[in-house]
């Protein structure tokens, strides 16, 4: 018997040569985004810097502001105004705490029992910024009025006599008080809580509450191991967006609060507008900007998933 080589295999049909994409085509994505490049160093990263320069200028508006390298108005300005910054921050905090404890329900209620209403209550959520953010605060002046029925009730009931024991209220009387400042940032930025807590509940497999229902766990087990931590990225995310703006708002504190309750942003709007002392005032902004800067870092960092499961 004899072996015969096997004739050797045609040449594959060459394709079409592969075209390098042209440079033109390369540069698109770099031409899409410098409008938003553009916006981002005219609208933010210049004035950041012009604000940096007038934090270390001295002189006055009548004889004109010079760049001197003054530093020392920082440690001025965190000084003397400490006492708001410290006011500041725990007013923020506080009201992060009470808009998570009020939106977390709330978004879970959309997310998993509104069924055809969730549309309807998502409208609801997002009603308030239909209106002016300075309306809703007057609106509130006008809930918390001295004598109203508002008021009535909590007297009625004690919540005043637990609240000025605190130190939130004093006396029958809610407007001017650390509770009416911080009842006007709970209400006002409550819905920068609710829609990442429902954006992240929603996306939320209910196969997994299913498959904990059929290894016998209750429904408190199934919410603390697997409901809370995936839903760790609405919670980090709406405490940021709630903390972050309500730490620098004066607006509340103006219109509900008093002299003894007034927040750092509040002492920068003054400086700005009715002292007229740039230089601190842009000092002032910049250790807040610090600070918050600090704590969310940190933050962020200790809210891990990997820490929190």
């Amino acid at each position: 018997m004899t072996v015969t080589e096997a004739p050797p295999a045609a040449p594959a049909p060459a394709g079409p040569p592969a075209h390098k994409p042209s440079v033109r085509r390369r540069l698109v994505p770099y031409w899409l985004l410098l409008p938003g490049i553009l916006w981002l160093l005219v609208f933010f990263a210049l004035p950041l810097v012009y604000q940096a320069s007038t934090s270390v200028q001295t002189g006055s508006l009548e004889q004109g502001f010079e760049v001197t390298w003054h530093f020392a108005t920082y440690w001025d300005a965190l000084t003397e105004y400490y006492p708001h910054f410290l006011r500041s921050l725990l007013y923020a905090g506080i009201a992060t705490v009470l808009c998570l404890l009020l939106g977390y329900p709330l978004a879970y209620l959309i997310a998993f029992r509104a069924g055809r209403w969730r549309n309807l209550l998502l409208v609801l959520v997002i009603a308030p910024f239909f209106t002016s953010f300075l309306i809703r605060t007057l609106a509130w002046k006008t809930i918390l009025a001295d004598g109203g029925p508002v008021v009535e009730v909590l007297n009625t009931v004690g919540f005043l006599d637990v609240t000025g024991w605190l130190g939130m209220t004093e006396g029958d009387r809610v407007l001017a008080t650390p509770l009416a400042v911080v009842t006007g940032l709970t209400y006002n930025f409550l819905p920068f809580m609710i829609l990442p807590l429902y954006t992240s509940l929603e996306r939320i497999d209910p196969r997994l509450h299913e498959a904990a229902g059929d290894l016998y766990a209750t429904p408190a087990t199934v919410f603390r191991k697997v409901t809370f931590p995936l839903s760790m990225p609405g919670v980090v995310s709406g405490t940021l967006l709630t903390f972050i703006p309500a730490s620098g708002d004066y607006v509340n504190a103006e219109l509900l609060g008093s002299t003894d309750t007034r927040m750092i942003g509040n002492v920068i709007q003054s400086q700005f507008l009715r002292v007229l002392d740039y230089p601190t005032a842009a000092a002032l902004s910049f250790i807040l900007m610090a600070i918050v800067l600090i704590m969310v870092t940190v933050y962020i960092r200790r809210a891990g998933t990997e820490d929190l499961v």
